[in-house]
């Protein structure tokens, strides 16, 4: 991964951008972070493409079609703007290698690898047909090694095989050299069976550790596609059977995806992943990614804006970069990874420093404060000062969630004005503006377990991880929970009743557990759940906690 460059965004739609991971003839692709703590990969297209009227309408159909694309060997779309001044797509990070990587790296892959692997993307392009797509850009370069399976990758240019006219229109293919398949080449119609050409081809060069048509340029790659037979000699056995049929001339002549599924996995490619099927040393060079994923850091406050990306070379004509995953892949957008991310790291406390050295994981937290009684002899008057300092992966402390808000001027219950408005709840009619009333029953796409990273104070303190549970309620009854578990470890539980079901989002009456420990608040307040994307925002009105914020994504059901 490279670092951002000056004439590069540090921030594109919700995600904070860490680096740069590979560029290629159409966009450039970064690591990015959003802020409920999941790692994507985000494209952005380079900006004269996003002046293009047919390119961005391309763009568009192009994400939504990516954005029906699922399964266990695929990874979705989680967010796109086909509409901003730069369009751009996100999908989630994996660490693992691409195959393309694997094979320069270490030659060509054991039998049972290539066998688990012809497997899982068979299974991934039945899936991707069934909805009625093609991907049309499947090589080497698109297919990541990770510790659960493969994973077939960039859906940038699928899109759907019942629409309308051709969207490429100005004569451009969309594919690689190579790995096209000759109908794709000739511009004659494309289906399915193209990206069962592609997988053939991809089998031959994992399991030989060379494409089956070699060249040392585009034109002599397309001639050879087209018109010669594929060079197979380091294949044998059902291996080579089934590679060839994939490489046929005529698409009818191709096996389908579920045949070759089940030619190489009969008990389904999931049972040949389970039993481990990367070789020691790309497990190895796994889990190395994996933890060097986790321990990422973005440069920069994260302050900049989106918009209008500069590029400093040429977009087209140039042959594209990459680094870090898939070395060498040269697609729409260079290589691309994705998938769910790794389960964050847990916490331990930082231990104690008499010196008060700032090293690395430290965490300083020192408060000056004055009390006295306020008037009428309840509350306290509270001057104080709050240093916090993080080194490493924490940026900041809270102690079970209020103990610095019970210091801070109006923070807690008690106040000097004798007043308990600073946590009164607003009534069900002070919803928020935009709203308006809806069904009284919690729709579908809100149920389910949700987690992310949370803020407070304005996102200036790190609250830690926020999860979410929503069941199906009407409103009275109870809608869920809230579980808080602040950087110390500090847990606090609130119990949600559904107040409110509008058109944008829900609204809850909010109250401490019972069983929690004394630094949590059980004073009443309001609670709002956004959908935004596909991740929910919850928004708390809680001034004991600081108001705090978090953007959650859906870990389950």
């Amino acid at each position: 991964m490279q670092p951002l460059g000056a004439d590069e965004p540090t921030v594109v739609g919700p995600y904070r951008l860490l680096g740069r991971l590979g560029s290629g003839g159409m966009g450039r692709v970064y690591l990015g972070r959003s802020a409920g703590g999941r790692t994507v990969a985000v494209k952005i297209v380079h900006p004269h493409f996003a002046l293009d009227e047919e390119f961005r309408a391309r763009f568009r159909r192009e994400a939504e079609a990516a954005r029906r694309v699922g399964g266990a060997w695929t990874a979705p779309v989680l967010d796109a703007d086909p509409e901003a001044p730069v369009p751009w797509i996100a999908t989630a990070y994996a660490a693992g290698p691409s195959l393309t990587a694997a094979v320069t790296d270490g030659g060509a892959l054991p039998a049972h690898t290539v066998r688990a692997l012809g497997a899982g993307l068979a299974e991934a392009l039945a899936a991707v047909h069934d909805l009625g797509l093609v991907h049309r850009d499947v090589k080497p370069s698109n297919v990541l090694l990770t510790l659960d399976g493969p994973l077939l990758i960039d859906f940038g240019i699928a899109r759907a095989t019942d629409g309308t006219a051709s969207l490429t229109s100005t004569g451009v293919s969309i594919g690689s050299p190579g790995y096209m398949s000759p109908e794709q080449i000739l511009g004659k119609g494309v289906t399915g069976a193209a990206d069962v050409f592609s997988l053939g081809a991809v089998l031959a060069y994992a399991a030989t550790g060379a494409p089956p048509f070699p060249g040392d340029s585009s034109a002599a790659l397309l001639y050879k596609v087209v018109h010669e037979e594929p060079e197979l000699d380091g294949l044998s056995g059902e291996l080579r059977e089934l590679a060839a049929a994939c490489l046929a001339k005529q698409p009818g002549a191709r096996p389908a995806p579920r045949d070759i599924a089940a030619r190489l996995a009969p008990e389904g490619a999931a049972r040949l992943v389970g039993g481990g099927w990367l070789p020691g040393v790309l497990v190895e060079q796994v889990s190395r990614s994996a933890v060097q994923l986790l321990n990422l850091e973005g440069a920069g406050d994260g302050a900049s804006v989106s918009g209008p990306v500069g590029f400093s070379s040429p977009a087209v004509g140039v042959a594209p970069t990459s680094t870090g995953n898939g070395s060498g892949g040269s697609g729409e957008f260079g290589p691309a990874p994705v998938m769910p991310t790794p389960h964050m790291p847990t916490y331990s406390p930082p231990t104690a420093d008499a010196s008060g050295g700032g090293r690395p994981g430290r965490v300083s937290l020192s408060v000056a404060a004055t009390s006295g009684a306020g008037a009428g002899g309840r509350g306290r008057r509270v001057s104080c000062t709050v240093a916090l300092a993080v080194a490493g992966a924490l940026a900041a402390v809270t102690f079970g969630s209020v103990f610095v808000f019970d210091l801070l001027p109006g923070g807690g219950s008690d106040d000097t004005s004798g007043s308990d408005t600073g946590t009164r709840p607003p009534a069900a009619s002070e919803s928020a503006p935009g709203d308006s009333g809806g069904a009284a029953e919690v729709p579908d796409r809100y149920l389910g377990t949700w987690e992310g990273q949370g803020t407070a104070l304005g996102g200036t303190l790190p609250m830690g991880a926020f999860q979410v549970t929503v069941e199906r309620a009407e409103v009275g009854e109870e809608l869920g929970r809230v579980r808080n578990t602040d950087p110390l470890g500090g847990v606090c539980t609130d119990v949600l009743t559904l107040r409110q079901v509008t058109e944008k989002r829900l609204v809850a009456r909010a109250v401490g557990a019972e069983g929690n420990h004394a630094g949590c608040s059980q004073a009443a307040h309001t609670v709002r759940l956004t959908p935004v994307g596909d991740d929910l925002t919850y928004q708390s009105d809680s001034t004991d906690s600081g108001q705090p914020e978090a953007r959650l994504s859906k870990v389950g059901q």
